[in-house]
């Protein structure tokens, strides 16, 4: 397999990774447009991607790293949204959030962590606990799960009432979600994609946002059909069957930017 190809197969998941560790697509593109030019522009970088996912995810990180107080350092530039994403950076540690989602939502081990970051397993696994420790004092909220399939759900809420949030509603149709909304706007949506009656979680949705902004995650089997990179995708994705932890560094990720769609 080419470079190339080795590369574009896991580029799907390392935009993923961008964006929820930037809060936007655009941006978190950007940075991996930059790792990938940075490749291109060095032979031994790009050789050294045939590695797979973990030589990638390390280059992005060399380019993360150095720019990242030049993302914190543009306060007052862009909009309202983007402007209240930099005070939150300024209160969560980057490097916190980084562990975190390399080990839940990418699946990575503390070592395979530890080597993108260029530290050791056990400094990662204790970023890991400060990163738990921060999810923790934040700030409880409203939940509403769109899931058609019952255990899951049960799961879903077990673990958000976990987390110290409330449930102010289930729902397995777009219509369901829906009656739900119509009493009571919630903090954080959890959305399935496929549901029962055939409609679309991206509906429902579309639906709740029409009301108010608020932070979505979506839960699908299959990811890839929308990391496609053709239209506007979540930011935060997670995929079927799922590890409880991702699910809980998804939801930290969420109100930690506080909005229901990435910064543009």
């Amino acid at each position: 397999m080419s470079i190339g190809a080795e590369v574009a197969a896991h580029l799907p998941f390392l935009r993923r990774y961008a964006r929820a560790l930037t809060g936007s697509q655009s941006t978190g593109d950007a940075f991996v447009q930059a790792t990938l030019e940075a490749a291109l522009a060095d032979d031994d970088v790009a050789e050294s991607l045939r590695g797979g996912r973990v030589p990638l995810y390390r280059a992005f990180n060399k380019v993360w790293s150095s720019a990242y107080m030049e993302v914190e350092d543009g306060e007052g530039e862009g909009s309202a949204h983007e402007n209240a994403a930099r005070d939150q950076l300024k209160r969560i540690t980057p490097v916190n959030r980084q562990a975190l989602l390399l080990t839940t939502v990418e699946d990575f081990t503390s070592a395979e962590a530890g080597e993108i970051m260029g530290m050791s397993e056990e400094d990662v696994d204790s970023l890991v606990r400060e990163a738990v420790s921060e999810i923790e004092r934040e700030t409880t909220t409203n939940v509403l799960i769109i899931e058609d399939e019952p255990l899951i759900s049960m799961q879903l809420e077990d673990l958000v009432r976990s987390l110290g949030h409330d449930i102010c509603g289930t729902a397995a149709t777009r219509t369901q979600a829906q009656e739900v909304v119509a009493k009571a706007t919630p903090g954080l949506v959890l959305a399935d994609i496929q549901l029962a009656d055939g409609s679309s979680g991206l509906d429902a949705v579309d639906d709740i946002l029409a009301i108010d902004s608020v932070p979505v995650i979506f839960i699908t089997a299959y990811p890839e059909r929308l990391l496609t990179g053709d239209r506007p995708e979540p930011t935060y994705l997670i995929t079927k069957p799922f590890q409880e932890d991702t699910v809980r560094a998804a939801i930290s990720q969420a109100l930690f930017f506080g909005s229901s769609r990435p910064l543009d």
